[in-house]
């Protein structure tokens, strides 16, 4: 087992980080779907186990210490090192009015609330896993941010502007920035990933992209070769601007 390549993947149970689970599965990769709920978690599991694909659930709150202490210990026991980590995890404020999750009226707890998800949460596993990360031959972060985090792009536009998950996701890649700089003289790649606006939950009915092609740059992304870039955002081929 330790010769072959073992992810994983927060927030697998649906959505984009399903698909990224399948994808990965699909070239021979062992993925640990990470969920923190455990009947959606191991329903999503069997799904891809029916497609004869290695993967299995791992109860994974991001926002949960003791949840990140036990994925390390049960990684580092089974496994003895872990290849990709794809910081997948991530919501926006559900405030029913799209004003309340303005720069004006967003609440101190849904700011607070976006912030450990989408970018604490991913710091601490981060932090957590990274010995682990060390033990691969080639280790790769993908941090799953958007385009909504892209100062360059919020800049340039008077488009919609959830300020709790825009400033999360920023945040998200300067740690993109920061830990690639730390980890250049490494065989470790971090990488942003900008998925598209994909059909979700969180992106809604009314989205261009479908699950399958929004997990297509971060598959790239986790399976770049050692002349890959890191330190880097990106949509499918195309850097994107910070």
């Amino acid at each position: 087992m330790l010769s072959k390549q073992i992810a994983l993947v927060t927030g697998a149970n649906k959505g984009i980080g399903f698909e990224v689970s399948r994808q990965l599965a699909q070239t021979g990769i062992k993925v640990l779907m990470g969920a923190r709920n455990e009947k959606n978690g191991l329903d999503a599991a069997i799904k891809l186990q029916e497609e004869n694909l290695d993967v299995e659930f791992i109860l994974l709150d991001v926002t949960n210490s003791e949840h990140i202490k036990n994925v390390r210990e049960y990684i580092e026991q089974h496994f003895g090192k872990l290849d990709i980590l794809i910081n997948n995890s991530g919501m926006i404020s559900s405030a029913k009015k799209v004003t309340n999750n303005s720069v004006e009226t967003i609440s101190q707890k849904a700011l607070r609330q976006t912030f450990d998800v989408n970018f604490f949460g991913a710091v601490e596993l981060t932090h957590e896993l990274l010995p682990l990360i060390k033990k691969s031959n080639a280790g790769r972060i993908v941090n799953v941010s958007s385009i909504m985090g892209s100062l360059t792009y919020q800049s340039a536009t008077d488009g919609y502007k959830p300020f709790a998950y825009n400033a999360s996701k920023s945040a998200l890649n300067q740690f993109t920035i920061h830990l690639a700089a730390a980890l250049k003289n490494t065989s470790i790649k971090v990488n942003s990933a900008h998925p598209g606006w994909v059909k979700t939950d969180m992106g809604g009915p009314d989205a261009p992209m479908d699950a399958k092609e929004g997990a297509k740059t971060i598959v790239r992304l986790a399976t770049l070769e050692s002349d890959g870039p890191t330190g880097k955002f990106f949509h499918l081929d195309e850097e994107i601007a910070w």
